[in-house]
């Protein structure tokens, strides 16, 4: 079977051998969650640095590899990196089932974090030069839907294993060895897919140079760039793209950016903050993980029907979207039963479902030379993790402020709902914006 790209065909086997590599990026940290209560018991005179360690240095090391993975994206074989990513990870996995201290597990999880960072870019750089147009976005949001199923998954498999040794939640580390295996079908991918910035120009490009310089956004259709006006500015079908550096659009790059950012903040505080809303509430611990299970459902679930979704809605698809997710954290707010919480963490997670797989698009239009698709969207997945490092600091900051006792363990979830409610009006006045307009070719 041949699977059309908009520019030509891959076959099945190499579809699902990119597909396959999104199966791993949302797991690091996943198989130490059960563990973190018993560390002291595990291995005794745990200090409570070595645990913080254990958490967050992973995450760190996760950022500065997602940068690395883009940079090297534009001079390297990018389907040795996702080799040499996926034997990293897969080793790590290995390694976990040896440890025999806490600094072996920080170690580990850093080298985890290192091959993570190295991959996480390229499960979507793969796609964004191989697929154009409304195939690209919906291959993205098939992406995603894979990753998140693969984290509910997983989540069920660690917490069954962790009934027994501390050690057998690690084995969900060793998933990476499927991509490894399939990554043989990469080799079906086009060269110049692969290499897109060495592609011959358009016609349409090549009547203005300099226009196309700035306007021949990745994988954008050629009917959508035209020509330098007067300014000297060029444009696409989002208008004017104004300042560009390094083949980046500044003011794309960093709109982006910021509303990824916010949007990761304003969902991650489920899985953050959630556990300790229900139990206050007198939930236990198992609706918690419940709640948690359906949140990452209905992140996976707008990933699989995203072309229905957008053409429902259309150009209200992320208002819409935005205002489906500050009513799912009022009722955060005001649930107190069991019912309204699962309701309130399908509103959320449906609506971040909806605006990672656009954002992952817009991502590969904020540079001016295709070639650069995976890089750009390294930056812009760099946001994600920077936002759940710095989301207990973002909460505790206000939290000092406005609950400096700590009284209310629903205050995350009152902090959301304002900032979402701000994030509304902005995105109804920004509407027709780069970010946050949904093209024609979509649906």
């Amino acid at each position: 079977m041949r699977i059309n790209t908009g520019k030509g065909t891959i076959s099945l086997m190499t579809l699902i051998a990119i597909w396959s590599i999104s199966l791993t990026v949302n797991l690091p940290g996943l198989a130490v969650t059960p563990m973190l209560g018993s560390l002291d018991k595990i291995f005794p005179h745990t200090s409570e640095l070595e645990i913080q360690l254990l958490t967050v240095l992973p995450n760190l090391f996760i950022i500065p590899f997602v940068l690395l993975s883009g940079k090297l994206s534009l001079s390297k074989s990018k389907i040795s990196i996702v080799v040499v990513a996926l034997a990293i990870y897969l080793a790590s996995g290995i390694l976990y089932l040896f440890a025999k201290s806490m600094v072996d597990l920080i170690v580990i999880s850093c080298l985890l974090g290192v091959g993570c960072g190295l991959l996480i870019p390229l499960a979507a750089g793969l796609l964004a030069d191989t697929f154009v147009g409304k195939y690209r976005m919906r291959q993205l949001g098939i992406k995603s839907g894979i990753s998140n199923i693969a984290l509910v998954i997983a989540t069920y498999v660690v917490g069954w294993l962790s009934h027994g040794n501390w050690r057998l939640p690690f084995l969900v580390y060793l998933i990476p060895a499927i991509p490894l295996v399939l990554s043989v079908f990469l080799r079906g991918i086009p060269k110049a897919d692969l290499n897109p910035v060495t592609v011959n120009p358009s016609p349409e490009v090549k009547a203005s140079v300099k226009a196309a310089s700035k306007a021949s956004i990745a994988g954008s259709p050629a009917k959508s760039i035209k020509t330098a006006p007067p300014s000297g500015e060029s444009q696409d079908q989002f208008g004017k793209i104004g300042r560009v550096k390094d083949d980046f659009i500044l003011s794309r790059t960093w709109s982006l950016i910021a509303v990824y950012f916010f949007v990761c903040y304003a969902t991650v505080i489920v899985s953050y903050y959630t556990p300790f809303l229900m139990q206050s509430e007198g939930l236990n611990d198992s609706d918690v993980g419940t709640v948690t299970a359906i949140f990452f459902l209905a992140v996976f679930l707008p990933g699989f029907i995203l072309p229905y979704i957008l053409k429902v809605f259309k150009q209200s698809t992320l208002i819409v979207s935005t205002v489906v997710m500050a009513v799912g954290i009022i009722l955060m707010v005001i649930g107190h039963h069991f019912g309204i919480m699962c309701l309130a963490s399908i509103l959320v997670g449906f609506g971040y479902g909806v605006f990672q797989p656009l954002i992952y698009d817009k991502a590969t239009q904020i540079v001016t030379v295709p070639g650069k698709s995976t890089l750009a969207l390294a930056f812009v997945l760099a946001a994600n993790y920077i936002s759940i490092s710095a989301t207990p600091f973002i909460v505790d900051f206000f939290r000092n402020i406005f609950d400096p006792h700590h009284l209310n363990n629903a205050f995350p979830f009152v902090l959301n709902a304002v900032l979402l409610a701000i994030f509304i009006v902005i995105v109804i006045i920004f509407r027709k914006s780069f970010v946050f307009r949904i093209d024609r070719s979509y649906y």
